[in-house]
């Protein structure tokens, strides 16, 4: 799994590629014609951890250099064979990125099938440059960490004199996951029947987001046996020496399947340091000072952080709701490495739009007004465990439509109890309201929907095919929390 590059080390390592015949477009080599068999290959298979000194058995996307994941350079193009060895069907979704309809590495749209049993796909396209990940969307894989980083450099990445660090979150189980759905199931009904609040909701019950509390939403569905950062837990932490400049850019990315974290620079209940967002899902924004930030499932964070020589940084994501929390520690040369609990001494908020509401894109979308305006409802019941967009489940899904070339505006409204963090495919948006003020906020493929919350986003409908939009809570969208949009006149 990538972990931490220096720019030296991104030279040296592009030098290599290059002389193993990986050449980026324009690099005065022609690429070869499609599917000739020596693209370079991510294999889906499986693997083995220790999680709490205990083996486990887990999915992996291994890249050409025998690590976790991908790490492409600036300009270089998305050209690899998928060979699956896991043993089971599988396809794989470049979250971030916006291929062409039939390269999106999901089977719920029509236009590819799984990656079958020893079985293998090529793909093929223009990268977006930026902190992104790649993940199953078959099935319930993605809690079995089929899920890895992508990282795709830009040239102004190179001139940026920082270490890189990319910290890959997610939470872990022993048990299957459709053993853990099957507990969600049982334990919302055993709630129902006990009186506590079902949750239901519907269009009509939108409240006013300062009427709720912490206690009035639901958060976590599952107590998980660990939370994992880049596959390690606390108790044995990944170390990530730091340059002697000591300045790093943290690239984090959230891959649970159903957790929240507030991302810290530094113990809570200790000394914190301040750092800078300098951009989100992959898209750069004018920075943003803090120490804690809020992180929903799907989305990244790009932070840069001056580690002072001598110290050493606990970089600690807390689950939203509980004390749990996992992380890794960044460390100057010759600094001392102490032992960080993994467990908080309080609980965490929920996590909410308050970095949201400071962010501001360094590209924005152009100055249009929108051609359409589209209401997305958000609702859903506990018990029983059913979640939908405009009144529907995805099996029974209505069509979002759409004309190529027009300026769109979703207002997502969620009228439930808990929050979701909605992802489009294809596209990237941009965040234009918060509870119906307005503000011309960050570009985003994954945006946080709390409780009982509007936000609007605006996209140019500019790829053409059809692209599901849905919760990135792995549990809502399996019970129903999915549709598609649709170009009208789209393949």
């Amino acid at each position: 799994m990538p972990v931490s590059l220096s720019r030296r080390g991104f030279l040296t390592r592009a030098a290599a590629t290059a002389a193993a015949g990986i050449v980026a477009p324009g690099a005065g080599l022609s690429l070869p014609p499609p599917r000739q068999c020596f693209a370079p290959r991510l294999v889906v298979e499986r693997r083995l951890i220790e999680v709490n000194g205990k083996a486990a058995s887990v999915f992996g996307v291994t890249g050409p250099d025998g690590r976790q994941g991908l790490e492409l350079g600036p300009d270089e193009r998305f050209l690899f064979d998928v060979v699956n060895r896991s043993g089971d069907a599988t396809i794989v979704h470049w979250h971030g990125q916006t291929p062409s309809y039939q390269q999106d590495g999901v089977v719920e749209t029509g236009y590819e099938g799984p990656i079958g049993p020893g079985e293998r796909h090529l793909y093929d396209f223009a990268t977006r440059p930026g902190t992104h990940w790649m993940h199953s969307h078959l099935g319930l894989q993605e809690q079995a960490l089929l899920a890895a980083p992508l990282i795709i450099r830009s040239v102004e990445d190179m001139v940026l004199d920082a270490q890189e660090v990319t910290l890959f979150l997610h939470d872990f189980s022993f048990k299957p996951p459709e053993e853990l759905m099957a507990q969600i199931l049982g334990v919302t009904a055993l709630r129902g029947a006990a009186g506590a609040p079902p949750g239901i909701c519907g269009a009509g019950d939108l409240r006013s987001a300062s009427l709720v509390s912490a206690s009035d939403v639901y958060l976590n569905h599952v107590d998980y046996d660990a939370y994992l950062a880049n596959d390690r837990t606390l108790d044995d932490p990944c170390v990530v020496r730091t340059e002697r400049g000591g300045r790093v850019r943290l690239r984090v990315i959230n891959g649970a399947s159903g957790t929240a974290f507030w991302i810290t620079l530094g113990d809570p209940q200790g000394e914190m340091v301040k750092g800078r967002v300098i951009a989100v899902d992959g898209n750069a924004v004018k920075p943003v000072t803090g120490s804690r930030f809020p992180l929903a499932q799907g989305q990244r964070l790009d932070i840069l952080v001056d580690l002072p020589a001598g110290a050493s940084l606990p970089v600690l994501a807390q689950r939203e709701g509980d004390r749990a929390r996992t992380g890794l520690i960044l460390a100057s040369p010759g600094a001392a490495i102490g032992k960080i609990s993994p467990v908080a001494s309080v609980d965490a908020e929920p996590i909410d739009l308050s970095l949201e509401a400071r962010l501001e894109a360094v590209t924005p979308l152009r100055l249009k007004t929108a051609d359409t305006k589209r209401r997305i409802a958000l609702a859903g019941s506990m018990v029983p465990f059913l979640w939908t967009i405009n009144d529907r489940l995805w099996a029974d899904h209505a069509a979002i439509r759409v004309d190529h070339g027009e300026r769109v505006v979703f207002e997502i409204g969620n009228s439930s109890f808990m929050a979701h963090a909605m992802h489009l495919h294809g596209h990237v948006f941009q965040v234009v309201a918060i509870n119906g003020k307005p503000f011309l906020g960050a570009m985003r493929d994954t945006v946080l929907v709390p409780a009982f919350s509007t936000v609007s986003i605006a996209f140019d409908a500019d790829n053409l095919g059809r692209w599901l939009l849905h919760c990135h809570n792995l549990w809502h969208m399996t019970a129903g929390m999915m549709t598609q949009l649709d170009y009208k006149y789209a393949v």
